[in-house]
């Protein structure tokens, strides 16, 4: 009898996943075209939806007007997330700056901070006790919103520890070596988790391009540093957010520039903002890396390299050729149908892609099966906040709701 009861909680629990999970990915739906998604019967559609409807879970919307006058019927009436039910705080924190945004459970942005960051933020005050700070002044400006926290997610930058809760290494200045995960969940009693911006990247790029959710695909990060997400057919691969890719220190010079890692030949040691300006100004590659570049430098150098200047040019091309043989190295292994060029690095794609080009180019899977299609992402911040927003809505839906009696 107690294992009848646990297989028909076990099925219940998945078909209430189903359902939110359609609508996490396709928005209010019609409880036809619900059960079309699911490939559940319209009963039990009408069951789950009469408990999600009766839990607060979901809610009704106004019945949407058949587009051709001469269908018959009533309009169709949808079904779609209740936004006052639940909401989750969103950090992304890198090596400049750290956004704070609100979101409620229909995932609609309801505020947002951001604060600079420097190399010294978390050396003057504790990691925990910033985003504690922030979190609670947040909460102030949304006291009604704020009610129903119900996650908190950060976006960081380095190598996850063990237990999912700091870093190992960062390149964000003394950020690793800190449980701040754990003393921010103990701090509010909500669960706080940590994800890696590689992939969040991949996460991201399912979210924004419906074309590309099934597909393989490779989302590359350039800017502060240089990263990779990677889809396999739709599915994120990595091992786990303690591991995923580190693309960005793939070794690209033996012995070559120094990394802000402290290992030297990495990729990011030429193609990542602070390598670019160390080119573009003939700085020795020994020199160590900036610790942040100022976003208008960067810019500045973009302009200075579509307006042809020499130095900007080589800079950019140094870049483009790191990335591109780091691209064909990864194809060896991993052969995607696209490759997503996303961060501030995405406006400078006209002056690195020919370099690109040729590095995958030469790679033996090219030649045979041909050049992926590279894709330039000019918002560097919306695949990143797209993936941490719907992981965390969706961790709501399968951890809070998808199981309630």
């Amino acid at each position: 009898m107690a294992r009848n009861v646990s297989d028909s909680d076990s099925v219940r629990r998945q078909n209430r996943g189903l359902v939110l999970g359609a609508l996490r990915m396709q928005g209010p739906l019609s409880r036809t075209a619900l059960a079309a998604a699911t490939g559940l019967s319209h009963a039990s559609i009408t069951a789950i939806t009469h408990d999600l409807v009766a839990q607060r879970i979901i809610a009704e919307l106004e019945a949407v007007e058949k587009p051709d006058a001469r269908m018959r019927g009533r309009p169709a009436t949808l079904v779609g997330f209740n936004r006052g039910i639940g909401a989750a705080a969103l950090f992304e924190i890198d090596v400049n700056r750290c956004r704070l945004s609100l979101v409620d459970y229909g995932g609609v942005l309801v505020d947002r901070i951001e604060n600079p960051i420097t190399p010294n933020t978390f050396a003057d005050t504790p990691p925990a006790v910033f985003l504690a700070e922030r979190l609670r002044h947040l909460r102030t400006r949304n006291v009604a919103e704020s009610a129903g926290l119900r996650r908190v997610a950060i976006s960081v930058q380095g190598i996850l520890d063990r237990d999912g809760f700091g870093l190992k290494w960062s390149p964000i200045a003394h950020l690793a070596g800190r449980q701040f995960g754990r003393e921010l969940a103990e701090a509010f009693d909500i669960p706080v988790t940590l994800h890696k911006r590689g992939r969040l990247l991949a996460e991201g790029a399912r979210w924004l391009d419906p074309t590309l959710r099934d597909a393989s695909v490779a989302t590359v990060f350039v800017g502060s540093t240089v990263a990779m997400g990677m889809t396999f057919r739709g599915q994120i691969m990595g091992r786990g957010d303690e591991g995923a890719t580190e693309f960005g220190h793939m070794n690209h010079v033996p012995n070559g520039a120094l990394c802000r890692c402290g290992m030297r030949g990495c990729i990011e040691a030429y193609a990542a903002d602070y390598a670019v300006l160390r080119t573009a100004y003939s700085v020795p590659e020994t020199t160590t890396p900036a610790p942040a570049v100022p976003a208008h430098e960067y810019e500045g150098l973009i302009a200075r390299a579509e307006a042809g200047e020499r130095s900007a040019t080589h800079a950019f091309n140094q870049a483009g050729r790191a990335i591109g043989y780091g691209l064909s190295r990864m194809m060896a292994v991993f052969d995607p149908s696209h490759i997503l060029i996303v961060g501030p690095g995405a406006r400078a794609f006209g002056a690195m892609q020919v370099e690109i080009r040729a590095a995958l180019a030469s790679a033996l899977v090219c030649r045979i099966n041909g050049m992926p299609e590279i894709v330039a992402h000019r918002d560097e911040k919306e695949p990143i906040f797209q993936g941490l927003l719907m992981k965390t809505l969706n961790d709501i839906d399968q951890g809070d709701f998808a199981g309630l009696a």
